[in-house]
């Protein structure tokens, strides 16, 4: 019987005298890239704004951002996940420029309505997709974020103002003709509608030089002096 040990298998050395590195499986990155991930969440949300959730596939967002479907694969999973992904790194966010102002604003009531509206603004400032994306996919019915209103972000800002406005009609420092849930809503409409409209009342009135800091002003002028009607 031949007791000697096997000579183990040796990797074949290169001209250099060390061993080829494995090949990197096709489709995957090197190493994971943050601007790659945040160029692919903007690609998903410019398709989500243009054609609706519903009707986006990965295939049009790999496409918007000229990339494989493969790697939208590898850094979201699927669709579902992409989604949710794009909910917590982009639309709560915005949301939060809103809840975090109505924070600081303490229980005066003038204050929390300036808040409101300024946080609305800022929001739209700084993410000009929102309030389209808003009005398909939260206002329309089947809307694919309905849910996230009704379950992650309304119980939370609106019953906090609802709130506000119930205690200081209580106090004699409101209309109590105002329906403090409606005013909420008076409140998002003097907002979202005319920046998700824009480019419809630009149109009509050829005011391309009405931007959103003028939506602000004129909400708050609305709300703090009223039309100022003269007998």
């Amino acid at each position: 019987m031949n007791d000697a040990t096997p000579t183990p298998t040796r990797r074949k050395p290169t001209a250099t005298g060390t061993a080829k590195p494995r090949k990197r499986a096709p489709g995957r990155p090197a190493a994971d890239s943050p601007d790659l991930r945040e160029r692919l969440l903007d690609a998903a949300l410019a398709c989500f704004v243009r054609q609706g959730i519903a009707a986006t596939s990965l295939r049009d967002i790999a496409a918007e951002a000229g990339v494989t479907p493969a790697l939208l694969h590898y850094y979201f999973g699927d669709k579902p996940q992409l989604q949710e992904a794009l909910v917590q790194q982009r639309l709560l966010p915005a949301f939060m420029t809103v809840r975090s102002r109505l924070a600081a604003a303490g229980d005066d009531l003038a204050d929390t309505i300036a808040a409101f509206i300024c946080g609305v603004t800022e929001a739209i400032k700084q993410h000009p997709w929102w309030p389209q994306l808003w009005v398909r996919e939260v206002l329309c019915e089947g809307g694919a974020l309905r849910d996230l209103l009704l379950t992650r972000i309304a119980p939370d800002v609106a019953r906090m103002l609802s709130g506000r406005f119930a205690a200081a009609q209580a106090q004699g420092k409101l209309n109590p003709d105002l329906d403090p849930r409606l005013l909420m809503t008076s409140l998002v409409g003097l907002t979202m509608f005319p920046a998700a409209g824009a480019p419809i009342w630009r149109q009509v009135f050829a005011a391309d030089d009405l931007g959103i800091d003028d939506v602000r002003r004129h909400a708050l002028a609305l709300l703090d002096r009223g039309l100022e009607l003269k007998p």
